[in-house]
């Protein structure tokens, strides 16, 4: 039987199927139930910057009331004195709960947009169990007179600030909406980022025109998803030396497995398990163990077969693509005129 078992962000995974973060981790059974599923490891959902703030606010009117009336404020905020039911301590409590409830690394995630004291909470994370921290920097710049540079440094700024309070591995979940995502992955990547999650997606409103609104939603995600995230593990392979997890687009095996031949070292999936329930994650390692088997190649041999060649100029290479891409569609949808 081909070993699937893989390396990422330093931890030793069974197999490079992660379930990314989403509402399936919000419980321990849920947690239980992606790890008996078969996944490799399992990212929770996301602990928010502004909530984090929320707490931290209430808190400061709080000592405010006590240092006015110490005594009086007790009779009226009785929780000050027992266990806080906050949203950070809800997630604390989950993440300890979940961490000795499984047998592969629960990987925690902080997501935030701003400098501030919220960085701090990555310490809390790690004494609580987490085996690593994904940072999803979920920057959407509205103040079009902000210079894409500023929206870089901004990226690395929060990252030196998480890798500062913790010692356990930190990946960054990228947008692709850099100038030049190459260079930010690599900046990144010196920046001290154990590792790069390929894809973020922002979610973006659509417009009713009957009802004449904006409406806003979460949809899954397609494999024609896939391409962006690919194309760009394929290019950053070999070129990073921090690990590459691919998400978004995730419904197959197949889908797996050209992930693994452009170059991830893990493939993330939400929606997959969402539609077809967390034992779905075995259907995906079972195809990948498949398709590696009929070929008699080793998982470390599939990986980055098609990734761009270490010695080419990439974006001679992505050129080159582009213009036979171009070719083709030429030859296929010229003859319909």
């Amino acid at each position: 039987m081909t070993d699937l078992s893989t390396t990422y962000l330093g931890l030793e995974l069974r197999n490079p199927i992660v379930a990314s973060a989403g509402p399936l981790s919000q419980t321990v059974d849920g947690i239980k139930s992606l790890a008996d599923g078969g996944v490799g490891a399992v990212v929770m959902y996301s602990l928010f910057e502004e909530q984090i703030q929320r707490e931290a606010e209430a808190d400061a009117v709080l000592e405010e009331i006590y240092e006015e009336s110490y005594a009086e404020a007790l009779s009226y905020f009785p929780s000050a004195t027992t266990e806080r039911k906050d949203a950070s301590h809800a997630y604390l409590k989950l993440l300890e709960e979940g961490a000795n409830a499984i047998d592969v690394p629960l990987i925690a995630s902080l997501n935030g947009a701003s400098m501030g004291g919220w960085t701090h909470k990555a310490r809390q994370m790690a004494d609580a169990g987490a085996s690593a921290i994904e940072l999803n920097i979920y920057f959407v710049p509205g103040d079009i007179t902000m210079s894409g540079a500023a929206v870089e440094d901004r990226h690395l700024e929060i990252v030196a600030a998480v890798k500062s309070e913790v010692d356990i591995p930190v990946s960054v979940k990228l947008s692709p909406y850099f100038s030049s995502v190459g260079n930010m992955a690599l900046r990144l990547d010196q920046a001290g980022a154990d590792g790069l999650v390929l894809f973020n997606r922002f979610l973006q409103p659509d417009i009713d025109v009957d009802r004449v609104t904006v409406e806003s939603g979460v949809t899954l995600s397609s494999p024609v998803e896939a391409r962006l995230p690919r194309t760009w593990i394929a290019v950053l392979r070999d070129r990073v030396k921090a690990s590459l997890a691919a998400t978004t687009g995730v419904d197959t095996p197949d889908d797996v497995i050209a992930y693994v031949l452009a170059g991830a070292d893990v493939v993330m999936s939400t929606s997959a398990l969402i539609r077809r329930g967390p034992d779905y994650a075995q259907v995906l390692v079972e195809g990948l163990r498949q398709w590696l088997n009929a070929r008699e190649v080793s998982l470390e041999k599939a990986r980055g077969l098609l990734a761009v060649p270490a010695h080419a100029a990439a974006d001679a290479y992505e050129r080159a693509g582009y213009v036979s891409a171009l070719e083709k569609a030429k030859v296929t949808y010229g003859s319909l005129r």
